[in-house]
């Protein structure tokens, strides 16, 4: 026990006070949610992630950049898991904040929130799993595997539950394509973050200079 309070003593705070700001914004957000059923199965995933990012805090190794990313996805999962993701009103809030629809300008006939969502996990979750598993590629598949697998889980939320409880969780709005859809975009994100990745590099590591001494 000795160890553990030392080896915690050591770690940087910079996630600790992350996880305080995101207890306080789920907390809020856990009141009173559109659908209390659908809020309870889109936070499962939340429950069984948050223990294994705090083994992650503990082990070390993480940047704060990945810190700050898992953040910022988990703030607009909440927001999607409070109104339920196919009636959280973004376009009404742009409306309200910009004057624009952007439902309007580009044609939109469903609610694209769950969309942004999957790509934000690409896009967001990239540096967690290129700290891990310290390669370029590598982070891309897996992000893209990952999105494979929670487009089963949702396969499986619809036979498993009731019809209406389902289709909320699915949400699929009609849409024959959404899966594939939605896992493309995840890669999308993935891909433009790799990408980024790789010009910071490039910009940022000094050139070793082979010139005669």
């Amino acid at each position: 026990m000795k160890q553990v309070r030392a080896r915690l003593l050591t770690l940087d705070p910079f996630p600790a006070w992350l996880f305080v700001g995101f207890v306080l914004f789920w907390i809020w957000l856990a009141i009173a949610p559109y659908y209390r059923s659908d809020w309870l199965l889109e936070n499962i995933l939340v429950f069984a992630a948050v223990p294994v990012l705090g083994w992650l805090w503990y082990q070390g190794g993480v940047s704060r950049l990945a810190w700050l990313s898992i953040f910022l996805f988990l703030i607009f999962h909440e927001v999607g898991a409070h109104y339920t993701y196919s009636e959280v009103p973004y376009d009404r809030w742009l409306r309200t904040l910009l004057g624009f629809s952007l439902d309007q300008r580009f044609s939109f006939e469903r609610n694209q929130y769950d969309r942004w969502v999957h790509f934000l996990y690409g896009l967001l979750l990239f540096p967690l799993m290129k700290d891990l598993v310290k390669r370029r590629l590598l982070p891309v598949m897996l992000i893209l595997s990952h999105s494979a697998f929670y487009e089963i889980a949702e396969w499986l939320a619809v036979v498993l539950f009731p019809a209406e409880l389902g289709e909320s969780y699915l949400g699929a709005q009609g849409d024959i394509w959404d899966a594939q859809k939605d896992m493309v975009l995840a890669l999308l994100g993935a891909s433009i973050a790799s990408l980024l990745s790789v010009t910071a590099h490039y910009f940022v590591t000094p050139i070793n200079s082979n010139s005669n001494k």
